[in-house]
């Protein structure tokens, strides 16, 4: 017997149809649209440029084509919003809910904050993407976002309004420079719940700042062409949270330091936080690792740069109900990611509000 919990508890349903007659599809790549943290939009959608994605490796050329991070940005005033998107396959975890590898979120901008009001969720039977809507409940205009799927390739991602309904592109960032995120999986949003909830979204709509999130699963080792892409992006901060993955402690001490100061060459003048591995119980040598982290840090405040900072991983997820941080002993739940979000958000708001 098929177990549909969905035709017991209505409220547990995921909708597979459009209830709409009127409804006019545009792509997103339209000039009513404004796209954030993504780049290389002639085929599908990327993070890196396919030519610095293959330089930095299989793993990185297959990741960069998972949306983390990126965001549409536009206004309307249609009674209700509608998605149509394609996708070339679909990620699936056990550890991870689908939502949170492969919807979107959809947030109203308003009063200089964004507020979540709807998650466009894939049915559990996802093949190649899928179609859903969400209706206000009344006619007027507002500014919308919309994020895509941290852990899922988008080829196409379509919206839909009324017939007769303004779109156009919206306002801009408050903080127009992107924050830049290299990482691990953590960064780009295991084991988030769903795409909003993942810390660096989360800084974003709190704050309104622009993001550009290459946090790579397994996957950020230094290499070379990903190292000299990043030093040559125009940005206001970046958080550079390299050690999960480094595969040895050796490399790890020889590749830290060089690739801070790397980037330290490229913009001397760059706010920069290091943070080091949040307190994992299953991973091995944290407190070294930390320890590296902290070293590149220290050195580059000894040697008189004042705009480095640093972040010990060890107090992310401190006090009450920290056992409840982890999905799987390394991945933040959501509430580990909010308080990610807490302590990040406010180091990068000073900076922001500094200039």
């Amino acid at each position: 017997m098929k177990n549909d919990i969905g035709k017991i508890d209505r409220n547990l349903e995921v909708k597979k149809n459009i209830d709409v007659s009127d409804c006019v599809f545009y792509d997103v790549k339209n000039p009513s649209f404004r796209i954030y943290g993504l780049c290389d939009l002639n085929n599908g959608f990327r993070r890196l440029p396919q030519e610095i994605a293959k330089a930095g490796g299989e793993k990185i050329e297959r990741l960069s084509a998972q949306t983390a991070g990126g965001r549409v940005r536009f206004s309307t005033d249609s009674e209700y919003i509608a998605i149509r998107c394609v996708m070339p396959y679909i990620t699936r975890f056990s550890h991870m809910q689908l939502m949170g590898t492969s919807g979107f979120d959809m947030y109203i901008f308003e009063n200089g904050k964004s507020r979540h009001i709807n998650s466009f969720m894939p049915s559990s039977g996802i093949e190649d993407g899928y179609s859903s809507v969400y209706h206000f409940g009344g006619r007027k205009k507002r500014e919308i976002i919309i994020n895509f799927p941290p852990y899922n390739p988008v080829q196409e991602l379509c919206i839909g309004v009324e017939e007769n309904a303004e779109i156009s592109a919206g306002s801009e960032y408050t903080y127009k420079l992107p924050v830049v995120y290299y990482g691990s999986s953590i960064t780009q949003g295991a084991c988030a719940s769903r795409p909003g909830n993942t810390y660096t979204a989360l800084i974003s709509h709190e704050y309104d700042c622009d993001y550009i999130n290459l946090g790579f699963s397994g996957a950020p080792m230094g290499n070379e062409p990903i190292v000299d892409y990043i030093s040559e992006l125009d940005m206001s901060a970046f958080v550079y949270d390299f050690d999960y993955n480094a595969p040895s402690m050796d490399y790890l001490q020889e590749t830290h330091a060089q690739i801070f100061n790397k980037i330290r060459e490229k913009q001397p003048e760059l706010p920069i936080i290091i943070m080091s591995a949040a307190d994992a119980p299953v991973l091995k040598n944290i407190e070294k690792k930390r320890d590296i982290a902290f070293k590149t840090y220290s050195d580059a405040r000894s040697g008189g740069d004042e705009n480095v900072y640093f972040i010990d991983g060890k107090k992310l997820y401190e006090g009450p109900f920290s056992e409840s941080c982890r999905v799987d002993g390394v991945h933040p739940t959501d509430a580990g990611f909010f308080r990610m979000a807490d302590i990040v958000g406010k180091q990068i708001i000073s900076i922001l509000m500094r200039g």
